[in-house]
C-alpha cells in the first residue's frame, strides 16, 4: 500500500477551473509557463509557495466550472501529491485521473486541518492527522493503473507495449 506524508494547503468550496488557472493564461505556450498563475485569483502567492509533495485539502465541488484539461495539469505541474476534497466536479475528476493527478474524496478532513499541518495518506485506507484516522475509499484498479502510469496516454502506451 502506498503511503505518503505532505504539508497541507487549505482551500474552500467551489474552487472552479477559472481559479485553478484563469482563462487569460491559457494562451501561454506550455503548462510550465502557466503554473505560476495557478490559483492566482484566490491567492496570487500560492503557486510560488507550494512545494513538491504538498497536499491540497478543499471543500465541496472542487474543479467545477468549464472543462479545461489545463486545470489538473497545473496542479500536477506544481508537484502537488494529491488533492483531498469533500467532492469533485465530475469532468474535473476524470480529467485529473486522465492526467495522472490523484484525487481523494473525504468529507471530514477539511474541517479538521489547518494550513501548514502535515497529514499522512495510506492509499485506499485512511488519512492520518493529529492521531486521528479518516477512512478513504479505494479507487478502482483501472483508475489506479492510469494514475500509476502517470496518466491515460502513458497507461495505454504501456498496455500496448509502446514507449513515449
Amino acid at each position: 500500500m502506498e503511503k505518503f506524508t505532505g504539508k497541507v494547503w487549505v482551500l474552500g468550496d467551489d474552487i472552479d477551473t477559472d481559479i485553478i488557472i484563469p482563462t487569460e493564461y491559457l494562451a501561454l505556450p506550455t503548462v510550465e509557463d502557466m503554473k505560476q498563475y495557478g490559483f492566482s485569483p484566490l491567492r496570487p502567492e500560492l503557486a510560488g509557495q507550494i512545494h513538491e509533495g504538498d497536499i491540497i485539502v478543499a471543500g465541496k465541488n472542487f474543479g467545477c466550472g468549464s472543462s479545461r484539461e489545463q486545470a489538473p495539469e497545473i496542479i500536477k505541474a506544481l508537484k502537488v501529491k494529491c488533492v483531498i476534497a469533500k467532492s469533485y466536479a465530475r469532468i474535473f475528476f476524470r480529467n485529473s485521473i486522465n492526467n495522472g493527478l490523484l484525487l481523494i474524496e473525504n468529507s471530514e478532513i477539511q474541517d479538521a486541518v489547518k494550513e501548514g499541518d502535515e497529514i499522512t495518506v495510506t492509499l485506499g485506507e485512511c488519512i492520518e492527522h493529529n492521531g486521528r484516522t479518516y477512512p478513504v475509499a479505494s479507487l478502482p484498479d483501472n483508475l489506479m493503473d492510469i494514475l500509476r502510469a502517470g496518466g491515460l496516454v502513458k497507461a495505454m502506451q504501456q498496455r500496448n507495449g509502446l514507449h513515449s
